[in-house]
């Protein structure tokens, strides 16, 4: 998850492209092993992505569920099922 603030006169797919065209750039500068791996196909990112505005929820309410996120992720406990 990422919050963005852009202005309202940039297209959000505009916004979204320069995102992950720069941030692609960045990151295979300094792993230009990645960029000939075949499981990348030569793209960094999905062609797709997922925006919202904050409607009603205020900016730090988000920015705490984002931050959550990374500690939800790293004490998640295996299923049930899994191996």
């Amino acid at each position: 998850h990422m919050l963005i603030s852009f202005p309202p006169s940039k297209a959000p797919a505009s916004a979204i492209k320069a995102l992950k065209g720069r941030s692609a750039y960045i990151f295979l500068q300094n792993h230009p092993e990645i960029r000939c791996s075949q499981y990348w196909g030569g793209h960094l990112w999905s062609p797709s992505y997922y925006m919202s505005t904050l409607d009603n929820m205020s900016k730090e309410v988000v920015e705490k569920y984002i931050n959550d996120q990374k500690y939800t992720e790293t004490n998640k406990k295996p299923h049930k099922g899994a191996q």
